[in-house]
């Protein structure tokens, strides 16, 4: 096999050429792009040939593969280095070092002297191991989870002359590959044909203006950067490391390609001149900065998942706190963990003061004594560590586990119910929400589309039970197939169904498939012969289809000069023609009341039955109208140049859009029906029924939409919902000014359910300003849906993006926080159920485990001030804490949901973790346990008529007596745990216990553990063996927990208080936390290892910003011209009342919204509001 005419040096340095400097590179160096790609030895209409395996190994071994490398995982070693920083187990390990060291040395019987130091050793150890265990398994759960992602991320790609889906990873060099609307680029490439391609460079660059891609003028694409605007077609030249997103890579960690395949790459690199000295700008390092790292805690400055991602829209929005992306839940724990923190400080505290001042008031002070080497030391050690081991248990070490345990276990299971998590934080916010803004096209319905109806010359067809093709007009016969076949996304396309009677597969864009079909089956055309006569790179323009204009419009060449074909939106489509197709086939002028009379007659009649509809036209140029666009181009152009350096002085004729798209001649509308999913009403009923309102934004007619909705059971005529129109929305929200008021806002969004032919930043303002507002006393939590590059900024600004994982773009995937893998509603119900369960889950651990901490601190405190000892040992105490932390932790986080989850309000943000109900059961249990406890301490040697175990030596044997009482407060926590089941006042606890084997199995471990402890835990645990009938009284004294339980339900919970709200105000700065609070170092470290894709952000050039929108670009619209051009007929609303009023008024809205996870944004109509 010839080898092949270049290298991977030759092409990553031609790759690091830009503008026309890369063109000029490409002719200079391979003599042209045909000579490139006779180099890489491929055939840009065919591509490679996808079953050669070998020559695609040959490929890999050449020129790499498309992987970037994970940072290597930590080792078990180094976990548990990481876990012995921990300040309280170093403070333990000391202490036990000296107890060792004085037991040995100095105390009376050093035979047993060294015991309670080894036994302290020892459960530091094993407390080291589970952290350092529990954080090994994570890390592999998250990198599982990274390359369930990965293999999830797929591009088109020429092969064998067919378009295929490939896993990026499997890309090679010489690969034709399709790139569109909202694609990430996979690699780098060679232009070989594009349709008004923008791309978005700012991940690489740092640059937020959008760069315009063609063959002539700058032809390089850089991997990891957006496609914005356009479509076309490149040749991939690099690939993984020798990539520009692998070169920064290796910059940044050290990591090189392997011999042969980079060479001198990273010195040309920085040669090139691409940054400056080889420094690159922070903000491109801050993107990739965790490149391929999973678990990667380099970035411990950014706690939070999402703040590399949000920071820089925190400068831009005034009084938005980006630089955060914790959770309702975290917020609420960060304040409870505070007072827990000052509580078992100040208990610690207390402790130790109080043991030592009565030791050397009783000893030095009454009765004299001098000072005893073989005894006091031990004594003042014994107080410390008694402090320290108070401290360990008054802290809630594990709840920092239970969080992880239950998000982990949550996420793995949400995967089987078609939501895959990006962000685990999404997972238990979404228990919180109270707001779902849903798509309308494939969430809520099926996005199987068909044309059911078509309006042509005057008459209506598919209404009947056929359709009568030989009654339609000899033009619109010829016209119509051609301009659907030759006007959309040549990657769409009918294929044969899967198995036998099924559906024919449509492969890309929907809308576009149902309309290929109308023409094979209904018209007699072939889609596919038509665009094989009409290959895509001969069209010389193509305006692609984006939310600003909803339309696509292709120019073609024809015999007599060209011809463009334009479909899209009825209203704005038809708003554009001046002259229609008759049945006679003719063409006559269109008046503006034959206009309005096609609206309400045809339009509207089809969206209010639920169909979609869409308008086909044609426009006609000739050779001298072409002249003339290129005059008044040329003029353009020229205007434009004295006021901007880089403007195109290379314009071809038809680039002004606006003098292009219009004029038109209107050959049709047809109506398609997309069906609502059978079990979306359903769904949407739970929604209601769980206190959570759904509301439908799309682009679609707002008839349509109405009828969609009310389908769907978001409508009902009697509710006083109403429908909106984004101008009309728009109109209400605004003051005389044009600035968008959060006062007017709230008097619009609680009664708005639908929100129709809305722009993604209209979908924007609607979130932000529901999470702004304060109308509710809980605060909303809102969750969105989007599968557009434009959808980006809401779905970044939303408690929880969703996107859709079959019709959602790249960027809209890697701005979401949860990818909806079938693309449908009833998964975020289920995603609602999950996340409730989490937040319970950690409820129910907190009631459990506060019930323990606050019983052990309070005997430990009483007795030392009583007796001036503990009944219960260092060592008993960090077995408690050990088992009531790790295990209950395991336990009752993975408890499974039910739908009785479902039936409840959602907690909102403010509501207090600490509700009232866990208040009366964590008190009520509390306090019998301690009475339990100090009847035993006191009076349990005379009640079982043994030997007291009060005033005894600091090493004498154990007794039977405080071996009873370390006893019953372990079997009392074991069925304490079972109570703690229930958090919401349910009287049956023991109701789906069974449910859950690893419950049953840890209590029943737990119970076999402490049966083998205090029967052979001897010198190290203190314990002695119990009689039978003293453990009958044991287990009696723990089951009581049960019936005491039942006792505690009917106190009244109404005057009791809560503990821990959620006000984002109210809590304290996450770095002054970390010097005070041991444990919340942890929870630090899970919020920064479980960022499993660490998201890119950008920049906003305010002063390049045009008046028009270019997708999700850098670029400011105008609000009045975007006014002017929506359509005035679409703003008329429909309602079944009028929305309702009222509402406090906020701060207003913030200027720019800066680039989201995957892009830059300005969004059009904001800028006024700062």
């Amino acid at each position: 096999m010839a080898a092949f005419g270049t290298t991977a040096v030759r092409l990553r340095s031609l790759m690091e050429h830009r503008t026309k400097a890369g063109r000029a590179e490409i002719d200079s160096d391979y003599g042209g792009t045909g000579e490139l790609l006779t180099a890489l030895q491929v055939d840009c209409k065919t591509g490679l040939n996808g079953d050669d395996q070998a020559d695609l190994s040959r490929r890999q071994a050449v020129f790499g593969s498309n992987v970037i490398p994970a940072k290597p995982p930590k080792t078990y070693i180094e976990l548990l280095i990481e876990a012995c920083k921990d300040p309280t187990l170093i403070i333990l390990t000391v202490a036990g070092f000296i107890s060792l060291i004085l037991g040995v040395t100095v105390e009376e019987d050093k035979t047993i002297g060294w015991i309670e130091g080894f036994a302290i050793f020892v459960a530091v150890i094993v407390v080291i191991n589970v952290t350092a265990f529990n954080d090994y398994t994570k890390e592999q759960q998250f990198r599982g989870l990274q390359k369930q992602i990965e293999s999830n991320q797929k591009f088109s790609v020429l092969r064998s002359g067919e378009i295929v889906q490939l896993v990026t990873s499997d890309i090679v060099v010489g690969d034709i590959a399709i790139f569109k609307y909202g694609d990430k680029l996979p690699a780098d490439g060679v232009v070989l044909q594009c349709n008004d391609a923008m791309i978005d460079e700012s991940s690489l660059t740092g640059e937020a203006l959008l760069v315009r891609k063609s063959v002539d003028k700058d032809p390089m694409m850089l991997s990891g950067t957006q496609v914005m605007e356009g479509s076309g077609r490149m040749v991939v030249t690099a690939v993984g490391l020798n990539s520009q997103s692998g070169i920064i890579f290796q910059l940044l960690t050290g990591v090189t390609a392997p011999t042969g395949l980079a060479g001198e790459g990273v010195e040309s690199q920085e040669a090139s001149g691409m940054y400056k000295d080889g420094e690159i700008p922070e903000e491109v390092r801050k993107r990739h900065k965790s490149i391929g790292a999973v678990g990667d805690e380099g970035g411990d400055e950014e706690p939070p998942a999402k703040k590399s991602s949000e920071d820089a829209k925190g400068n831009e929005l005034e009084g938005e706190d980006y630089g955060s992306a914790r959770s309702v839940l975290q917020n609420k724990l960060t304040v409870m963990a505070v007072r827990i923190a000052y509580f078992g400080g100040a208990a610690a505290a207390i402790a130790v003061l109080v043991l030592l001042l009565r030791f050397a008031i009783e000893d030095f002070g009454i009765e004299g004594r001098a000072w005893n080497n073989s005894k006091d030391p031990s004594t003042m050690l014994h107080a410390f560590i008694t402090g320290i081991t108070v401290l360990v248990v008054a802290i809630p070490e594990g709840l920092p586990l239970a969080v992880t345990i239950s998000l982990a276990y949550s996420v793995k299971k949400m995967l089987r119910d078609n939501n895959l998590v990006r962000h685990l934080h999404a997972c238990e916010t979404m228990g919180n929400a109270t707001v779902i803004c849903s798509d309308k096209t494939g969430t809520l319905t099926t996005n199987r589309m068909t044309v059911v109806r078509a309006y042509l010359a005057g008459r209506m067809y598919g209404s009947g039970d056929e359709w009568k093709v030989d009654d339609i007009p000899p033009l619109i016969r010829e016209l119509l197939p051609l301009g659907i076949a030759c006007n959309s996304s040549y990657t769409s396309k009918i294929l044969p169904p899967e198995r036998e009677g099924g559906f024919p597969k449509q492969v890309g864009n929907t809308t576009e498939c149902a309309m290929l079909a109308f023409v094979n089956q209904v018209m007699g055309g072939s889609y596919e012969r038509l665009r094989e006569e009409h290959p895509i790179d001969t069209f010389p323009k193509i305006f692609t289809f984006n939310s600003a204009r909803k339309s696509m419009s292709t120019v073609m060449k024809t015999k007599t000069g060209y011809r463009m074909f334009t479909k899209g939106a009825s209203e704005m489509v038809l708003a554009k023609c001046s002259h229609v197709v008759t049945f006679d086939n003719q063409v006559a002028e269109l008046v503006a009341r034959d206009q309005l009379e096609i609206k309400t007659n045809v339009v509207e009649n089809m969206a209010s039955s639920g169909l979609r509809t869409i308008c086909l036209a044609y426009r006609d140029f000739t050779d001298e109208d072409v002249r003339g666009l290129q005059s008044l181009e040329s003029s353009a152009s020229l205007e434009s140049a004295d006021s901007s350096a880089g403007a195109d002085d290379d314009s071809g004729p038809f680039d002004n859009e606006d003098l292009v798209v219009t004029r038109m001649t209107c050959l049709g509308i047809v109506g398609i029906e997309d069906p609502v999913r059978p079990e979306v009403p359903d769904a949407i009923r739970t929604c209601y029924s769980a206190g959570i309102t759904v509301r439908m934004v799309t682009g679609d007619n707002e008839k349509t939409a109405q009828a969609i909705a009310t389908k769907c059971g978001i409508l009902h005529p009697k509710d006083g919902h109403v429908v909106l129109t984004g101008t009309e929305f728009n109109k209400r929200i605004r003051d005389s000014d044009g600035n968008i008021s959060q006062a007017l806002l709230d008097k619009v969004w609680p009664n708005l359910r639908v929100l129709a032919r809305s722009s993604p930043t209209d979908k924007f303002v609607l979130v932000k300003g529901i999470i702004k507002s304060e109308l509710t006393k809980s605060r909303e939590v809102v969750a969105v849906t989007g599968d557009g590059t434009n959808d980006g900024p809401a779905l970044k600004r939303a408690d929880v993006g969703f996107a859709m994982g079959i019709a959602g773009t790249d960027v809209a995937k890697e701005a979401s926080d949860i990818i909806l893998t079938d693309d449908n509603f009833t998964s975020i119900v289920k995603a609602v159920m999950w996340g409730r369960n989490v937040y319970d889950s950690i409820s129910k651990f907190l009631q459990f485990q506060l019930t323990v901490n606050v019983v052990a601190v309070a005997v430990s405190l009483i007795c030392i001030f009583a007796i001036e000892e503990t009944p219960l040992t260092a060592v008993q105490l960090l077995w408690v804490n050990l088992i009531m932390d790790s295990l209950a932790s395991l336990a009752l986080a993975t408890e499974p949901p039910t739908d009785s989850l479902l039936h409840r309000k959602p907690y909102g943000r403010t509501k207090p973790l600490i509700s009232r109900s866990i208040f009366r059961s964590i008190s009520g249990h509390a306090v019998y346990q301690i009475i339990v406890m100090l009847t035993l301490v006191f009076a349990g040697d005379t009640i079982f008529d043994i030997d007291t175990g009060r005033g005894r030596e600091l090493r004498a044997p154990a007794t039977q007596h405080f071996t009873i009482v370390f006893n019953v407060f372990v079997l009392m926590q074991i069925f304490n745990e079972i109570n703690a089941r229930k958090i919401h006042g349910e009287r049956n606890v023991f109701d789906g216990l069974f449910d859950n084997p690893i419950f049953v199995g840890i209590s029943i471990g737990i119970m076999a553990l402490q049966a083998i402890i205090v029967e052979f835990g001897g010198i190290a645990f203190r314990t002695t063996h119990l009689s039978p009938q003293q453990w009958m009284w044991c287990l009696f004294l723990g089951c009581s927990e049960l019936i005491v339980n039942q006792i505690v339900l009917t106190i009244p919970k109404h005057p009791l208080p809560t503990i821990g709200g959620g006000k984002d105000d109210s809590l304290p700065e996450p770095e002054k936390i970390d010097a005070k609070i041991l444990w919340m170092r942890s929870l630090w470290r899970v919020q920064t290892q479980i960022r499993v894709v660490n998201a890119f952000r950008g920049t906003v050039d305010k002063r390049a910003a045009g008046p028009n929108l270019l997708a999700l670009g850098s670029v400011q619209v105008d609000p009045e011209s975007r006014s002017q051009k929506r359509e005035s007929s679409a703003g008329t609303t429909r309602s079944a009342s009028h929305a309702g009023s009222g509402g406090n008024n906020l701060a207003q809205s913030a200027a720019i919204l800066r680039s989201s996870s995957v892009s830059s944004t300005a969004v059009d109509g904001l800028e006024t509001d700062v």
